[in-house]
């Protein structure tokens, strides 16, 4: 699989392409998912042992553990207490309701991931400021386009609460999605979100890479962790390369 990924691009500055060791216990995730994805591993199949897991990559338990908790709560895996972990048995479309990590859903699709950072400063947006009810402190502003191979599938403009992730602007999100880094420090309680069918800006159509006239599917959304709002985030998608799914 290949492990590229973008380098930020900050104002003024030119993306570059640049390659980064995974951690340990991304290693062992990237694994898991191209067993999946590869078909080696079915849905509702028993995976290794966290003792197998730890042998075979010289890693502490703990970090397999890591692992296969983060997968668990993205919902790709599924952990039986007594029984084991198992592939979490899934439809070929993705659920609306659910909020899962790209990376993974690419990897999944068997597909190598990458992103380029836009942007990530701290902002006075009045309205961002509004929907996070934070009041006279900034807020923190990401934008990041994702890619799966060479392909754009997702623009994402995000605002955060710097109250819930104080140390959101010192991360690498080529390395770790947003997504990813705030599942792993505080999992989401509750979400409400929004789905339009929507015309993009210009900018838009440069960043995912799509015809004059293509419009696009257009996700809100809004997450708590406790009672404080943790971030707001708007996700552009091409309306010819993606589409959701699922039932009732």
């Amino acid at each position: 699989m290949n492990t590229s990924v973008w380098a930020g691009e900050g104002a003024g500055q030119a993306g570059t392409e640049r390659r980064l060791s995974p951690a340990p216990y991304e290693r062992i995730k990237r694994y898991v998912v191209e067993r999946i994805a590869d078909g080696t591993w079915k849905p509702g199949d028993a995976i290794p042992s966290e003792t197998v897991f730890a042998r075979e990559f010289g890693v502490a338990r703990m970090t397999v553990n890591r692992a296969l908790r983060e997968l668990s709560a993205g919902r790709i895996l599924t952990r039986v207490q007594g029984a084991g972990t198992f592939v979490t048995p899934r439809d070929h479309e993705s659920p609306v309701l659910e909020i899962r990590n790209i990376a993974d859903e690419v990897a999944l699709r068997g597909h190598a991931y990458s992103a380029r950072v836009l942007g990530l400063d701290a902002s006075s947006n009045a309205q961002a400021m509004a929907a996070l009810a934070v009041d006279n402190v900034p807020v923190f502003h990401s934008r990041i386009v994702h890619y799966e191979d060479e392909n754009a599938i997702q623009y994402e403009d995000r605002y955060v609460n710097p109250r819930v992730f104080p140390d959101y602007l010192d991360q690498d999100f080529t390395a770790e999605t947003p997504n990813h880094y705030m599942v792993r420090l505080a999992p989401i309680q509750r979400a409400e979100f929004r789905i339009y069918a929507r015309k993009p800006s210009a900018q838009i159509r440069r960043y995912l890479s799509i015809d004059i006239g293509e419009p696009c599917l257009l996700i809100w959304r809004r997450t708590w962790v406790g009672d404080a709002i943790a971030t707001t985030v708007h996700l552009w998608h091409s309306a010819s390369r993606f589409h959701l799914a699922g039932t009732v």
